[in-house]
Parts: structure tokens; C-alpha cells; sequence
């Protein structure tokens, strides 16, 4: 309710306590009425229709004359102002204060169904400040971060628990005290002079406390109302280099994203560049609705990351299905997407197969490199899309289809339409608002984000310390092309991670092809190309030589430094001839 409470009909605040006379009756009924039973008025009917009120006030104005001289018609106030059961609370209060009285009666159609008076309106706005500063306070109490709001005379209206966390201070300990006595730096006063906002700078409110803080005014009408500001604690990561410093009020989100569970499914789209930030504001935008999407960018951008934050955010019932186009043959195109029924064809599973459209139903179809889709494919694709429908190989029968498409491609569309690559009709009807995600070249601010991030997953997934970061080593990578974007970046740091003997990750153990040969005479194979299995067995195999090598050819003790079976690490020498 603390939410609408100038939106709601009336008819959720009105009063059925009501009484009624007749215009004949006397005086008299209407005074004993109204002095023994402490209330403000009598409605009056005329042949069962209301025709005026006689208020308390009325009384006042006749008490010095003889009660049986005076008959309800002398008194009563005729010019009645109405409204309906659907009316808002915000318009009768309205209509209250310009005609200055105290009281409306409620109609539904021509029948008078209940009464709204001041007092009823100031108990329900009471119930609903009430309502609103606990909401308030549960909601800001949930918040991540610390959270202080001061009113324009800088005192101390809301602190929350996180807040009460980092500074260890109560919340009746500085609730309606100045700020500025528990904190004589603190940025929230600078907002006073200045009115402007400050987003994610480093601060150091008291000596011992290391924060990134925003803040903001509230501002109504031209009007200081007071301050906001929210601060994370960063002072776990004070002892990185001075070189990292524009880096470390970022680190601390992902502190929050490792082993956690986010409500919003785009907290795991790590980043906190402009350009990354307005990529996601449009996805929560045309989440809830059911427009096609198809997302742009180059290879390794994250591309099905975000589609399936965009399908989380729809809060869509049925399932998000991905699908790579460019692995599907031409033959299979059908029963993929549509599936086929028992025996439909020789080899065909005897209970048949449920397609892709199926699988998705009532959720999202994700549709990866459908650049890659041959022609073919493509306008059988769109057959479907118009006409939301399906038939299984095999079936006779019609399937209606409702399903979220979401498309991804690295390729120029728009130009291979132009080469007669890709039908224009499909593109329109995939391309109803485009996503393009930046490349990691364009949001360099970020790359910290996701070393740490992928550091910390790395180790902790191969039971290792979390290791240290050499600041030489983030500074070199923040600088590199990233041709393969994220996927590439995680690759590196994976390397460097596996192979790291020490408790900190140095230059000498920044991969070859990264280094541009200049590796200080350490051997490292290159990754070479961006396809994903010889990627995985250059790595393979680079890290079983430095290991060797580590050990002295000792394979025991190479296995366990890999974190692998003696048998596997056989197996594998074997694979790749690494035996001497």
C-alpha cells in the first residue's frame, strides 16, 4: 500500500458508517443524532435520493434558537459534491481542500455506497508513512552496500546494516546525530556545497577505512532535501600497488559475485564501463517484453552470457535453449528445430523427438551464429516465425509455438543481405532491437574486473590458493588487442594461473603469443588460433612441458603439480608424443 497510496480508489478508504433522514423529518432526530452519538453529519434523502448533509457545524450556527422552530430545510447544505467508487484517494483529498469541507459522498451509479471524510484520509496517509518507513528500512537494509541518507540539516536519517557493519557504528547510535561528528571528512557534506553527483571515486572517510562511495542530492523542485551516498569497503585490497588504484574500487563487486547467487541475473555480466552499463539497461528494457533480440559483436564478447540474463529477466516460465546454427547440417535442420514422431525415418528413436521449438516452450530459443545458417535453413527458419507454428517430420498435425527468439552472430548481416548471403526477411523479423556488445578493446576499465574475477574462479576450481597478481602483469594485459575478447583473456589468465608455482603471477609467465616472443627465455607455446579444441590442446600440452620441466621430468610429481591421475598424465604424453 506505502506504494499507491495517492493512487488507490476510493472505495478501498471510504466509510460504510453512514445515517440517513428523511427531508420530513424533524429537526430535533437530527440533533439528538448528532450530539449523543459523536458524529459530523446526517445525509438527507428525498424519496430515497440524496438531496443534501447537515453537518455538525450546521448545528452550531442554529444553537442559540429553539430546536422545534427549526425544521432540516432551513439547515441543510444542498450543493453536494459526489464522486464514484473508482475516483483515487489523491483527487478526493483535492477536491476537499479547494471547496474547503470535510466530508464526499461516494456513488455507484446512483446509489450512495459510502462516505469519505478527512479523517479518513489522515489515518490512511498515517498508515501508509507507517508502512513506507518500514518498507524503507527492510528495503535499504538489503542493499549490498552501505547506505546513509542525511536531511538538508546533514543530520543522520537512515542508516543501514551494512553500514552499521563497515563502521561499526549502531544505528541508534547516529540516527539524528550530525554526520558530521562521526565523520568531519565525509563526502555526503561536500554534496551540500556543490549539488552534484559523484559515482564510484575512492574516499577515505576516517583514518583506517578505505570505501568507494557515490553520493547524490535529493533534489524536488529545486529544493535540498537532504543527501545520498552508498559505499562498498575496498580495504581488503589497500595493499595493491598505487598503479592499481583506479582499478581497486571495482574489485570488490566481484568479491560479491564469486559463490553467490545474484536476484538479477545481470549481476553476472561483470563490468562497470558506460559502455557495458548502457548494453544492460536496454536488455532489463526489452527483457519483460517478447521482441526478437539479436546481439552483435565480435567473438568472445559474451554474447550468450547476455542472452541468457535477457531470458532470467523475463521471468519467462519455460526453458532457455541455445542452439549453434553452424553446427546443424542442412539434412537435420528439421528435425532439430522441429522434431519428428515415432518412425518418422529409418533410425529415427521409436518414442520420436522433441525440437528445439518444443524444448523452449513458453522460455527463449537462442539462436548463436545464425550468420552461419545456410539459406536453406533460413527460410524454413522464417516460415516459422511468421506463422508461430510447427510440424514434426513425420506429423500431420500443426504445433503452435510460443517462443522468445534471442539471436547472436559476430558477421555483418546488413551486408551479407547485400551479397545474397542472408534472406532480408529474417533479418527483420530476428532484428526488432539490436544489442551490440562492445569488444574488450573498448572497455579496458573492465579488464581488471574480469582478471580478478577469473583468477579467483580458476584457482578455487583447482584447489589452489587464490594467487597474487604482479601489478607489471595487469598493467601489460590491460594494454593487449584481445582479439578474441573475454574468452581469450580467460584463456591467458587460466594459463598463468596453472603454471604459477609461487603466490604471485609474474611477467615471465604471460604466454608467448601474448608477449610477442619476448618471454625472458621461458618456452610457451602459443595458442594460435581462437577454434576452441586446438586452443585447449595447445594449452594442454604447453602446461605439461613446464610442468616436466618444473619437476625434472619426475611424472609423479607432475600429475599431482597438474591435479591429475598418473594415468592421465600417461595417456596424455602419449596422445601428443611428449615421450623422449
Amino acid at each position: 500500500m506505502f506504494l499507491q497510496t495517492y493512487s488507490i480508489p476510493v472505495k478501498e478508504v471510504m466509510s460504510k458508517d453512514m445515517y440517513f433522514i428523511d427531508i420530513k423529518d424533524r429537526f430535533e432526530t437530527v440533533f439528538n443524532y448528532l450530539m449523543r452519538n459523536s458524529k459530523r453529519e446526517v445525509l438527507v434523502l428525498k424519496n430515497n435520493n440524496l438531496i443534501g448533509i447537515v453537518t455538525i457545524n450546521d448545528i452550531y450556527k442554529v444553537a442559540d434558537k429553539d430546536i422545534s422552530s427549526i425544521s432540516i430545510k432551513d439547515i441543510i447544505t444542498k450543493d453536494i459534491i459526489k464522486a464514484n467508487l473508482e475516483e483515487t484517494l489523491a483527487n478526493i483529498r483535492l477536491l476537499m481542500l479547494n471547496n474547503k469541507i470535510g466530508r464526499i459522498p461516494i456513488f455507484d451509479g446512483e446509489k450512495i455506497v459510502g462516505i469519505v471524510r478527512e479523517e479518513n484520509i489522515r489515518d490512511y496517509f498515517y498508515k501508509g508513512v507507517e508502512e513506507a518507513e518500514e518498507a524503507i528500512e527492510h528495503i535499504f537494509d538489503n542493499i549490498n552496500e552501505a547506505v546513509c541518507v542525511v536531511d538538508n540539516k546533514g543530520r543522520v536519517i537512515i542508516w543501514n546494516k551494512n553500514a552499521e557493519i563497515l563502521y561499526k557504528i549502531k544505528k541508534k547510535e547516529i540516527k539524528g546525530k550530525f554526520l558530521e561528528e562521526h565523520f568531519p571528512n565525509a563526502i555526503d557534506l561536500k554534496i551540500f556545497q556543490t549539488k552534484k553527483s559523484v559515482r564510484n571515486i575512492y574516499h577515505s572517510p576516517k583514518e583506517g577505512y578505505h570505501v568507494i562511495i557515490s553520493a547524490s542530492p535529493i533534489i524536488i523542485n529545486d529544493k535540498l532535501y537532504g543527501v545520498v551516498s552508498t559505499e562498498k569497503d575496498i580495504s581488503e585490497i589497500e595493499e595493491l600497488q598505487k598503479e592499481l588504484e583506479k582499478a581497486r574500487d571495482r574489485l570488490i563487486v566481484l568479491e560479491k559475485q564469486i559463490g553467490k547467487d545474484s536476484s538479477d541475473p545481470f549481476d553476472r555480466i561483470i563490468g562497470h564501463s558506460k559502455k557495458i552499463i548502457d548494453k544492460i539497461d536496454i536488455a532489463k528494457q526489452i527483457a519483460p517484453t517478447n521482441v526478437s533480440v539479436l546481439i552483435t559483436g565480435e567473438s568472445g564478447t559474451g554474447k550468450e552470457e547476455f542472452a541468457k540474463a535477457i531470458h532470467k529477466y523475463s521471468n519467462l516460465p519455460g526453458r532457455f535453449i541455445p542452439v549453434n546454427c553452424s553446427a546443424i547440417p542442412s539434412e537435420l535442420f528439421e528435425s532439430e528445430f522441429f522434431g519428428y514422431e515415432a518412425g518418422a525415418f529409418t533410425g529415427a528413436k521409436k518414442e520420436g523427438k522433441m525440437g528445439f521449438f518444443e524444448q523452449a516452450k513458453d522460455g527463449t530459443l537462442f539462436l548463436d551464429e545464425i550468420g552461419d545458417m545456410p539459406i536453406s535453413m533460413q527460410v524454413k527458419l522464417l516460415r516459422v516465425l511468421q506463422d508461430k507454428k510447427i510440424k514434426k517430420v513425420g506429423g500431420e498435425k500443426d504445433i503452435p509455438v510460443n517462443v522468445r527468439i534471442i539471436s547472436a552472430t559476430n558477421r555483418d548481416l546488413a551486408n551479407m543481405i547485400e551479397e545474397n548471403e542472408f534472406r532480408d526477411e529474417l533479418y527483420y523479423r530476428i532484428n526488432v532491437v539490436e544489442i551490440m556488445l562492445p569488444s574488450l578493446r573498448e572497455r579496458r576499465e573492465d579488464i581488471v574486473l574480469f582478471i580478478d574475477y577469473f583468477l579467483k574462479e580458476i584457482c578455487i576450481e583447482n584447489n589452489k590458493e587464490v594467487l597474487k597478481i604482479d601489478n607489471d602483469v595487469v598493467n601489460f594485459l590491460i594494454d593487449c588487442p584481445w582479439k578474441g575478447n573475454i574468452r581469450e583473456l580467460k584463456n591467458v589468465v587460466e594459463h598463468m594461473a596453472i603454471m604459477c608455482r609461487k603466490d604471485t603471477i609474474t611477467l615471465d609467465l604471460i604466454p608467448k603469443y601474448i608477449m610477442g616472443g619476448k618471454t625472458n627465455g621461458i618456452n610457451i607455446e602459443p595458442l594460435h588460433s581462437m577454434d576452441l579444441n586446438q586452443s585447449t590442446e595447445n594449452l594442454e600440452i604447453t602446461m605439461i612441458k613446464e610442468a616436466l620441466k618444473i619437476n625434472n621430468g619426475n611424472k609423479v610429481e607432475t600429475a599431482k603439480l597438474l591435479n591429475i591421475p598418473r594415468t592421465t598424465l600417461h595417456s596424455k604424453m602419449k596422445k601428443y608424443n611428449l615421450y623422449d
